[in-house]
């Protein structure tokens, strides 16, 4: 299965829609930006580890040249819609797993 094409701009979107899921227009977004912010956390690791096997520590300032397979990685993570984006694809195509904190609460006191 092929994954599904995020585009990398945005638009306007219906927030009474939006919030349907929740019933809460705070709660979806909230929703929305830990999932963003895991996301970005991810890429970075990622970009991170790909980027230290270029990294060469007895390089000084001066002696630091561009390297044209690094230069290609960090366009290619340029090219890549932003965490926020994604985040909310994910939740309108129902894939991430959220449950409210007040809920499981309310049925531990029972």
């Amino acid at each position: 299965m092929e994954p599904r094409k995020v585009y990398n701009n945005t638009k306007t979107r219906d927030m009474v829609e939006f919030a349907k899921p929740t019933g809460n227009v705070y709660e979806t977004v909230m929703i929305i930006a830990k999932r963003s912010n895991q996301i970005a956390a991810g890429v970075k690791q990622e970009l991170s580890a790909k980027l230290e096997e270029f990294s060469n520590y007895a390089d000084t300032l001066e002696e630091t040249f561009e390297n044209r397979e690094q230069i290609e990685i960090s366009k290619h993570y340029e090219k890549l819609p932003k965490p926020t984006l994604v985040a909310i694809d994910e939740f309108q195509h129902n894939e991430i797993y959220y449950r409210v904190a007040s809920d499981e609460k309310q049925a531990d006191r029972q």
